[in-house]
């Protein structure tokens, strides 16, 4: 799982509740949205927690970016 919140407590709270699931591994986090795609490329995870505000680039953009990129499958 990729963390992308703009918010570094945000990211921290989600990192400590879904780093304790015995069957999630975060592998990486973005800080704003021109990010996101650098960090899918370089964890290559399966789900992205993605906030849908964040500076320079929003995750919307940075969504159609990974998909664009063939990062991401349409389901």
């Amino acid at each position: 799982m990729l963390l992308a919140d703009d918010d570094p407590l945000v990211r921290a709270g989600l990192r400590l509740m879904l780093g304790g699931a015995a069957d999630i591994t975060v592998v990486g986090e973005a800080a704003d949205g021109s990010e996101v795609a650098g960090a899918v490329r370089a964890g290559a995870p399966d789900v992205v927690l993605m906030d849908l505000r964040m500076p320079h680039r929003d995750g919307l953009a940075a969504t159609r970016d990974i998909r664009d990129a063939g990062g991401a499958s349409p389901n």
